[in-house]
């Protein structure tokens, strides 16, 4: 019986490598644009645009970390910069006091819309200019497969 090889064949590692480009580049690229135009990093970013989409722009923090893939230490430390900018207020969790929700204040929300214009062309121009329409289906399918697999590895959600 044959076993399996341990490496990737050629058409696997080719791909690999260009999914680890997008993986590692198309952050930094987005970083450096938003850090240009807006004064804020794709993580802030990220933040606040994950902060506009909750229900009335509020959401507990332990929650806000899950969605952004970070550590409640770094996300409080975000925080305390975004109440000092006072785009979010924060408040205890008035149906469970363990917990501390963040709000996106209208200043807030006000910083994620002068930033988005650029942001998102920035978006267009590297992930979907490239591609043709049937491209960015056959794309959307096969990563959302692939999405799916990795989240349910790292026990988060699916959808």
């Amino acid at each position: 019986m044959d076993e399996p090889s341990p490496w990737l064949d050629t058409e696997q590692q080719e791909l690999w490598q260009d999914l680890l480009t997008v993986v590692i580049a198309l952050p930094a690229a987005l970083d450096r644009q938003l850090q240009r135009d807006a004064g804020i990093s794709n993580f802030e970013y990220g933040v606040l645009a994950r902060l506009s989409m909750a229900h009335q722009g509020t959401t507990r923090f332990s929650e806000l970390a899950r969605e952004c893939d970070s550590t409640l230490p770094r996300l409080s430390k975000l925080m305390d910069r975004f109440e000092v900018r006072e785009w979010i207020v924060r408040r205890i969790d008035p149906s469970d006091g363990r917990y501390t929700l963040a709000t996106l204040t209208d200043s807030g929300r006000q910083k994620l819309v002068d930033s988005a214009p650029e942001h998102v062309a920035q978006v267009r121009r590297l992930v979907f200019d490239p591609l043709t329409a049937a491209q960015r289906r056959h794309f959307g399918a096969a990563l959302s497969r692939v999405a799916e697999t990795v989240r349910r590895e790292a026990g988060g959600p699916t959808r």
